[in-house]
C-alpha cells in the first residue's frame, strides 16, 4: 500500500511540474512579445504606408490586407464546408463514401502549409497571378476540412429524435435541416468559422508563394487582384529581410492580442449558445 501511495504522490508530483511548466512556457512567450511589441506600436504605424523616401514604416497596408484575405476566404469556404457537411450527415446513403471523405479531410489538415502554398502558386498563382485572391482560394483549401469536419461533428450532437419530430409533423427534409438541424448546432458552426478566422489571421507558409510582399493601400477589389502582405507575412520581411525587429515585434504582439481575442470569443459564442439551448 506505501508503494502504491509512492507512486500515486510521484505520478501526480511529475503531472504538476508538466503543468506547471506548460503554463509558464506559455505566459513567458505571451509576455516577452507584449513587452517587446507593445511599446513599438504607434498610431502612425497603425495609420501609415511605408515610405522608404521619408524614412517611415506602416503596417495599415499589411491590416487591410488580413482584412481582405480572412473576407475572401470566408465568403468561398463557408458555404463550401457547412454545405458539404450538411449533405455528408444528412443526405449521403453510402457510408464507405463518407468514411473515405472524413478520411481525406483528416489528411487534409495535416498537411504542412507549406505544400498549400506550393500547390496554391501552382493552380491559383498561375492563373490570376500573385494576389490576395490567389491566397485566399489557398487558404480555402487549407480550412475546407477544418469548416466541414466541425460542422459534421456539431450535426452529430443534435438528437435524431428531434428529426424525426419534425418529420411526423409533415416538414421536408430540408426543412428540418433548416429549421431544427442547423438551429440545434449553430454554436458548432460558428466556433468553426471562429477558429478558421484565427488560422487565416496566422497563417503565413502558404501566403508567402501566393500573396506576394507589396505594401500598398488598395480597396477591397482592387486589393483582391493585386499582391499584399498580411501581417504574418509582413512580420517575415521586416524580421528576415529588413532587420527591423522593433516592427517584427510590434505584429508580434498585433497577432498575439488578436489571437488571445479570437479565443476568448470562442468560448464566450460556446457558452451564449449553450444557455440559449438550455432556456
Amino acid at each position: 500500500m506505501n508503494k502504491r501511495k509512492i507512486y500515486i504522490n510521484t505520478m501526480r508530483g511529475l503531472m504538476f511540474i508538466c503543468t506547471a511548466l506548460t503554463a509558464l512556457l506559455v505566459l513567458f512567450l505571451f509576455s516577452y512579445v507584449l513587452l517587446k511589441g507593445l511599446p513599438n506600436i504607434t498610431w502612425e504605424l497603425l495609420s501609415t504606408k511605408p515610405s522608404y523616401l521619408q524614412n517611415r514604416i506602416g503596417i495599415l497596408p499589411d491590416i487591410l490586407n488580413t482584412i481582405y484575405i480572412v473576407i475572401a476566404t470566408l465568403v468561398v469556404v463557408l458555404p463550401l464546408g457547412v454545405g458539404a457537411a450538411i449533405y455528408l450527415n444528412e443526405y449521403a446513403q453510402n457510408k464507405k463514401v463518407v468514411e473515405l471523405i472524413e478520411y481525406a479531410a483528416e489528411t487534409l489538415s495535416g498537411i504542412p502549409s507549406i505544400i498549400y502554398g506550393l500547390v496554391g502558386m501552382l493552380l491559383f498563382s498561375n492563373n490570376f497571378g500573385t494576389s490576395i485572391l490567389a491566397g485566399a482560394l489557398t487558404l480555402v483549401i487549407m480550412n475546407l476540412p477544418t469548416i466541414m469536419r466541425t460542422t459534421q461533428e456539431s450535426l452529430k450532437t443534435v438528437p435524431q429524435s428531434y428529426r424525426e419530430g419534425a418529420f411526423g409533423l409533415g416538414a421536408g427534409k430540408w426543412r428540418v435541416i433548416r429549421t431544427v438541424v442547423i438551429p440545434g448546432c449553430i454554436d458548432g458552426v460558428v466556433t468553426g468559422c471562429i477558429l478558421a478566422i484565427g488560422r487565416i489571421i496566422g497563417e503565413s507558409a502558404a501566403l508567402l508563394f501566393t500573396a506576394g510582399f507589396a505594401h500598398a493601400i488598395n480597396g477591397f477589389f482592387t486589393g483582391l487582384t493585386s499582391p499584399g502582405a498580411t501581417l504574418t507575412v509582413a512580420l517575415y520581411v521586416y524580421a528576415k529581410e529588413e532587420g527591423e525587429f522593433a516592427v517584427a515585434f510590434a505584429i508580434a504582439a498585433i497577432l498575439m492580442v488578436l489571437t488571445l481575442l479570437i479565443n476568448l470569443s470562442t468560448t464566450l459564442v460556446g457558452k451564449f449558445f449553450a444557455k440559449r439551448r438550455n432556456i
